[in-house]
């Protein structure tokens, strides 16, 4: 979570060159899946190149100094809180709900690699007493604002006037949790946010007492669609002129909600780990990198620079994803950093 972008979360430079070797693994696959890569048509000499046993090669550098800095992480149960700003279809909204119970998912566990188990790295990280961020994650009360009570154009304060109307509403008002609520602001794709498409497509930060009555996590996140997918709904979205193949098709069939779920993710991750950006991060604290913002782009082994990571491309319907949720849903989602092993971690990486 960076103060001065509050933890956006910015696309991959999708033109950019090659910042990592790229190491290929034999994957085995199904009829119905195969493995996705940018630019298959490209010879690769580096691809068969041998790291020995180190598997530290996406986005590992000896100059990450993640650290902590003896704040609060998300202990207690976590309940997630949506705010729906703006006109929001039902199948978009199923999609989102979806996801957020695929976190800590109730009954069956989708088969992995899952959305839970994704999670799992992210609950590896613990506060001074040894405590674990909790691995259990909940769908809670939500609220609608299709009026758009602060307009169609929002900055930072304006986003916690949103959460305090939220919190304060006579009717039907979101429960206050100030020790495990998160309160996820989404907006419309009419809906426009300071910075959203040129420097974030999504941040987190805390509610203001003097605002919201209330010091809580909270993190906005907008639908591109409208605007700019080629930034903020990358890779199923690309910029105009770029001349290798797409990554596939979203896999939910919605492009804006589909590349809202890995910057939903994203801050959700960076919310449990440093709600109070005096937690886990790495660099200054006047602009912070939190444990998402070190694996932006990255989405599976061999992953970095503008090259996702493999992904699986389902043979019926086009749709490239990484991960299982509940009610047979798929998600693209981004890794994020591990503790122990010093590099970005998820669990479909080819290497397990």
């Amino acid at each position: 979570m960076r103060p001065s972008r509050a933890g956006g979360l910015l696309a991959p430079p999708v033109n950019s060159p090659y910042l990592l070797i790229f190491i290929v693994f034999f994957l085995s696959i199904t009829t119905q899946c195969q493995a996705w890569r940018p630019w298959a048509h490209q010879d690769h000499p580096n691809d068969t190149l041998s790291l020995g046993d180190s598997k530290k090669f996406e986005g590992s550098s000896e100059f990450v100094h993640l650290r902590y800095h003896m704040g609060p992480v998300l202990t207690a149960n976590i309940t997630v809180h949506p705010i729906w700003y703006g006109a929001w279809a039902p199948s978009q909204k199923r999609i989102i709900r979806a996801f957020i119970r695929s976190l800590s998912p109730e009954g069956a566990a989708p088969r992995p690699p899952s959305v839970a188990g994704w999670w799992r790295t992210v609950a590896l990280y613990t506060d001074q007493t040894g405590a674990n961020v909790t691995r259990d994650v909940r769908l809670g009360a939500e609220k609608n604002d299709r009026l758009c009570s602060q307009g169609k154009r929002l900055n930072r304060l304006s986003v916690q006037h949103v959460i305090r109307s939220a919190v304060s509403s006579r009717t039907r008002p979101l429960p206050v949790n100030p020790l495990g609520g998160l309160y996820l602001l989404l907006t419309s794709d009419d809906v426009s946010v300071d910075d959203f498409c040129g420097q974030v497509c999504g941040f987190h930060y805390f509610t203001f007492p003097s605002i919201v009555g209330y010091t809580m996590p909270y993190a906005w996140v907008g639908n591109s669609a409208r605007a700019c997918p080629s930034v903020c709904a990358w890779p199923y979205a690309v910029p105009a002129g770029y001349g290798g193949p797409l990554a596939g098709a979203p896999p939910n069939g919605d492009l804006g909600v589909d590349g809202m779920i890995s910057v939903i993710g994203h801050e959700l991750a960076e919310m449990a780990s440093n709600p109070f950006a005096n937690a886990w991060y790495a660099g200054d604290p006047s602009f912070p990198t939190e444990i998402a913002d070190l694996c932006e782009g990255i989405y599976g082994t061999g992953g970095g620079g503008s090259y996702t990571g493999q992904l699986t491309v389902d043979h019926h319907d086009g749709a490239a994803y990484n991960l299982n949720g509940v009610g047979g849903r798929r998600f693209l989602v981004q890794w994020v950093w591990h503790p122990a092993l010093n590099y970005c971690f998820g669990p479909n990486a080819l290497d397990q």
